[in-house]
């Protein structure tokens, strides 16, 4: 009884052996838009919006608010910063 013999398995490549794929004349193969980067301040804003919706959410429940105790309408408000905060993140490129 010997060894079975090897079956060979067909490979999945796309271009022959040796070649290489081909690519934009700047070396880099482009996906999505062509819309230039961000500004810095988009970045800024971003974490500005998230920073800001958290201090106001710890602050309505820690009760350092105006009025003393913890009201849903700073929580809302702190939510609603950090929506946008979200928001932004989106735009960001």
């Amino acid at each position: 009884m010997g060894k079975p013999p090897k079956r060979r398995v067909q490979s999945s490549r796309l271009t022959p052996k040796g070649t290489k794929p081909e690519v934009e004349s700047s070396g880099v193969a482009r996906r999505g838009s062509d819309k230039p980067p961000s500004p810095p301040f988009v970045t800024w804003l971003l974490f500005s919006l998230l920073g800001v919706g958290a201090i106001i959410i710890i602050l309505n429940y820690l009760g350092f608010v105006p009025g003393g105790e913890a009201h849903n309408g700073y929580l809302l408000i702190g939510l609603g910063f950090i929506f946008a905060g979200m928001i932004t993140a989106t735009q960001l490129r």
